[in-house]
């Protein structure tokens, strides 16, 4: 499968990219073709411009790219922290630039843009992997976690993906070595169990 993974955190050595490195690795050793970006230290400009939002709009090379690239995914992961119930700014403008119509999702004959859209994206399962240093109790109680309904309502739901499993690793700020060692190896079985081999070479074909 060609997996598409996203990893948006802006200090090189974070949870975050560890995560993003063993999914990656668990998915490769799966045989998939992966595509990683690490948005932040590739300097994604997250800036919607004027008009770029437009149907048929002349889109810059490295966006078109990376529409390419959702459009052809089989499997999706997103690697991101909780940063007040959103995902960082490079992320939002990401989705803003790439998830874009006639690329994520149309509108039917006759919807002017009014009704609900028709999801085009190829890929039928996402997987959403956050950090946190808030409890989950009190996320649930307090804020709702707004993530969750971002992610399986507004964005994948949207655009065609209904099979979403998300994630959340916390507290991290209290957590210690052996304890984010376990959750690599939760990331690690999560993508062997949600994206296994297929073809002549998997176990038992």
């Amino acid at each position: 499968m060609n997996i598409l993974v996203l990893l948006a955190h802006p200090a090189p050595g974070s949870l975050n990219h560890a995560i993003a490195a063993a999914a990656v690795a668990a998915l490769e050793a799966e045989g998939h073709a992966v595509t990683f970006h690490d948005l932040c230290a590739e300097g994604f400009d997250p800036l919607l411009p004027d008009g770029e939002s437009a149907r048929g709009a002349d889109l810059p090379p490295e966006v078109r790219a990376h529409c390419a690239e959702l459009a052809a995914a089989e499997g999706i992961v997103v690697v991101h922290p909780n940063w007040w119930g959103m995902p960082p700014a490079v992320l939002k403008g990401w989705i803003d630039r790439v998830v874009r119509v006639d690329v994520a999702y149309r509108f039917v004959p006759g919807d002017g843009g009014e009704g609900v859209p028709e999801g085009l994206l190829r890929a039928r399962r996402a997987v959403v992997f956050n950090t946190s240093n808030t409890q989950a109790e009190r996320e649930a109680a307090v804020f709702g976690d707004p993530l969750d309904t971002l992610w399986k309502n507004c964005v994948f739901g949207l655009c065609g993906v209904h099979d979403v499993h998300r994630r959340t690793f916390g507290v991290v700020c209290l957590s210690d070595a052996a304890q984010r060692a376990r959750w690599l190896e939760e990331v690690d079985g999560t993508m062997r169990r949600l994206f296994p081999r297929q073809g002549p070479e998997a176990p038992g074909a």
